[in-house]
């Protein structure tokens, strides 16, 4: 230290002492560091410092305080905002817990359409996060928003009365739905097993039909006596065995006189059972319709085995001349371009995407061509009267409506494990004599085999890149950065900390990532395609969707967690993010290159160069729908949906069918085992709830329950709120990712509005909400944040 800084450091000494306040030795090198930065020293400085030095524990003590005392609404922006507030750098707690009321009474003034919905909107966000309040705690909470709010004591002293008996309501509620819930489930595995074990093998059927060994074998295989289970046996599961319930095989005695008659008059081949399937392809189920009566009667068998015969499930599509046109490609590709055509030139139409936004476009893409079409996806719908042409997302696909020409795209998602079920009903599905399937190459084989599954000639067209796109030979710095260019992340985190880093170095950045919502994505896209933004930021989110002028793609890792491990990437995520360089038109080539630091550019090289991977598994997913859980439930005589799906997934298709395999029910599982107890709701509404898109991480099934509950009830379920937004140029990583999740809970609301109007009543107010944190996460992305702002962040 010269004798400047000593000099400095004794001034800044004297100052301290001259003030008479305590600075543990702790603190008093913070506070000479920051006494450092003023150019003149006195009283009130040191004071003002001194704060400055206590205000990160201030913040602490609020927290820890005001949770001890269960007041759970006082948030850490809170917490932060009040610290920031006292100017007493001797500030004892009473002074502290009233500056966090200050700053959260002026917070709740402006939060919410009136004091009730603001009530609600709290409460369902503490409950969201796993934080409940007492009862006394609510109604502190009630005044607490009455008097910010501006109520008078005897309105603000209602709405506390009122609040916490309808909140404690609602909590026996959702009690006692849980503790049904919980009782149907172990009755339900009580009945699973007990059936299980009443199960008997093929060789007792003889004795319950009062036929031959052969004669039995004959008709199981002919779908005349109902199989209840298929377990996998034999050297690697090769095999099957096969287990009957004994009280249907008995109920089926009575026919087997009509059975044998029709064999004497069936040609030879099929008195071997095999007319069963000759010439029909498998998806066309048995050659003799159930005509026993009793149980199994009802169908339900039938609708059953429609899991392993799946196609013939779609009666529609099955009762048309249908022809598969399969186009495969890699990205920028033009696809999409001539199915389009023939479909804009057709009498009807269906366009099915994999996104909202996507659909969105097909129907634009339409237009476009003179051609108005109707719009339906999870959470919104748009009639054109008079239209025959319809644009949708994948999921949505009207099964029952013949039209002339439908287009599947990005068929790729066969492989998808949370969406892949949705294109094999799709496919299978579509109500169309002429049926586009777009993709990538990979997924010829599935597509391949699902058009033999449905007995449907396929043609196949095979198209190139428009424009060359090569693998760079060395790595990229962050430095070279510059206008055209996408640097590619695989987690919000890492695309959020790119784009400050970023623009500390002076760049302007837009941002994709799947938590922002459809419209957010089309405004930071079209930043980018304007060049108000140099250099794009996104995960993989823009392998779909999103047509933009990006000169290079810049990997900035070459491993992905994929849900379950940490993995290399595959050729076609390289292939399909890559691809997304060099736009036809915009770019002569496009560049596919690796940020320094991440890993070996040949890598990316041979995936690129690399053919399309066969995928691992072919046979195409399927799931029940609300037809056959209805069957089922019959079939077993239980009203749980749990039950319903229990026996699906234990019972109707088999691990190692040849044909089909069963989709991932474990969210649809979770949901029902929380549901199954709701009053007032019927199967089919639980089955519903459990097809609703959430986030298990964010407190989905818990949120999904209280307002089944609430629906269940007779209460109309209001809408997720955010509340109160700051400044986007003041807004933190942690308020940011909040509005994302409210948006993501507003998706899920606004889908069950669709199905359920009479519960979820304030579309409007949901969609002026999803309208509001749309422009304000637009504004916080749109602000460049720089220098001292860019770490406040």
């Amino acid at each position: 230290m010269d004798r400047q800084d000593e000099g400095s450091a004794r001034g800044a000494e004297e100052a301290i002492e001259a003030t008479g306040l305590a600075v543990p030795p702790g603190e008093r090198p913070a506070l000479l560091r920051v006494l450092g930065r003023y150019p003149t020293l006195h009283g009130q400085v040191v004071r003002e410092a001194l704060c400055e030095v206590r205000r990160r524990g201030w913040a602490a003590r609020i927290l820890e305080t005001t949770k001890e005392a269960g007041r759970l609404w006082v948030t850490p922006a809170d917490a932060r905002a009040a610290a920031a507030a006292v100017e007493d750098p001797e500030a004892g707690e009473g002074e502290l817990l009233a500056a966090a009321d200050r700053v959260v009474s002026a917070r709740l003034r402006d939060a919410g359409t009136g004091p009730e919905a603001t009530l609600a909107a709290v409460v369902a966000d503490l409950s969201d996060s796993g934080r409940l309040l007492r009862t006394e705690r609510l109604g502190e909470l009630a005044r607490l928003i009455g008097a910010a709010q501006g109520l008078d004591r005897e309105a603000a002293e209602r709405l506390r009365t009122t609040s916490v008996r309808a909140e404690e309501q609602r909590r026996r509620e959702v009690s006692e739905a849980g503790r049904l819930a919980r009782e149907r489930r172990r009755e339900e595995v009580r009945r699973l097993r007990e059936w299980e074990r009443g199960l008997v093998e093929a060789e007792d059927l003889p004795g319950l039909l009062g036929c031959s060994p052969k004669e039995g074998q004959r008709w199981v295989s002919a779908g005349l006596v109902p199989v209840a289970r298929r377990i996998a046996s034999g050297r690697g599961g090769k095999g099957e065995r096969r287990q009957f319930d004994p009280e249907v095989v008995a109920s089926l005695r009575a026919e087997v006189p009509a059975w044998r008659s029709a064999e004497q008059e069936a040609p030879p081949g099929d008195r071997r059972g095999e007319g069963a399937s000759r010439g029909r392809g498998p998806a066309a189920g048995p050659a003799h319709p159930a005509v026993h009566g009793g149980r199994a009667a009802n169908a339900a068998v039938a609708r059953v085995a429609a899991l392993d015969r799946y196609a013939g499930h779609f009666a529609t599509a099955r009762a048309l001349e249908r022809r598969i046109t399969l186009v495969t490609g890699p990205t920028n590709s033009g696809k999409s371009h001539t199915a389009l055509d023939r479909l804009a030139k057709a009498e009807s139409g269906l366009a099915l995407a994999p996104l909202r936004l996507l659909a969105h476009e097909f129907r634009e893409a339409l237009a476009d061509r003179g051609v108005a079409a109707s719009l339906t996806t999870g959470e919104e719908r748009i009639r054109v009267p008079g239209s025959r042409h319809l644009a949708a997302t994948v999921e949505m696909c009207p099964l029952h409506e013949p039209v002339d020409v439908a287009i599947v795209d990005e068929a790729q998602m066969l492989q998808d494990p949370d969406r892949g079920a949705a294109w094999t009903a799709a496919i299978m599905g579509a109500p169309a004599r002429e049926v586009f399937v777009l993709g990538s190459p990979e997924a010829v084989p599935m597509v391949r085999r699902i058009a033999a599954l449905c007995g449907d000639p396929v043609e196949e067209v095979s198209l190139a890149r428009k424009s060359p796109l090569v693998a760079a030979r060395q790595t990229v710095e962050l430095s070279e950065l510059g206008p055209g260019d996408a640097l590619v992340a695989f987690s919000r985190r890492d695309v959020l900390q790119f784009r400050e880093e970023l623009m500390r170095r002076g760049r302007r950045v837009a941002v994709v990532y799947g938590a922002l919502s459809p419209e957010v994505r089309l405004a930071e896209a079209a930043r980018f395609r304007r060049g108000d933004a140099e250099v794009l930021v996104a995960t993989d989110a823009i392998g779909m969707g999103l047509n933009l002028p990006i000169r290079r793609v810049v990997f900035s890792s070459l491993r992905k967690f994929d849900g379950q491990q940490s993995r290399d990437l595959l050729s076609q995520e390289v292939k399909q993010i890559g691809g997304r360089a060099g736009r036809f038109g915009k770019h002569e080539e496009g560049v596919v290159a690796v940020l320094a630091g991440a890993g070996d550019p040949s890598f990316v090289r041979r995936l690129l160069n690399a053919p399309p991977a066969p995928p691992a598994e072919t046979r195409p997913q399927v799931q029940p729908d609300a037809d056959i859980i209805a069957a089922v439930a019959e079939e077993i005589g239980s009203d749980s949906l749990f039950g319903v799906l229990a026996r699906i997934k234990r019972a109707v298709l088999r691990k190692d069918d040849p044909n089909y395999r069963l989709a991932d029910l474990t969210q649809a599982l979770a949901v029902a085992a929380a549901v199954d107890g709701v009053p007032g709701l019927s199967l089919l509404d639980r089955w519903t709830y459990a097809m609703c898109p959430i986030n298990e991480r964010d407190s989905g099934v818990p949120r999904l329950t209280r307002w089944a509950v609430d629906h269940g009830s007779g209460r109309p379920v209001s809408p997720p709120a955010a509340g109160h937004l700051p400044n986007p140029q003041r807004a933190g990583g942690a308020v940011l990712e909040t509005a994302e999740k409210v948006y993501k809970r507003l998706v899920a609301w606004r889908w069950l509005a669709l199905r359920f109007p009479e519960a979820y009543r304030e579309t409007e107010a949901a969609e002026a909400e999803t309208d509001r944190l749309d422009g304000w996460i637009e504004e916080v992305l749109r602000f460049q944040r720089r220098g001292k702002a860019a770490h406040a962040a």
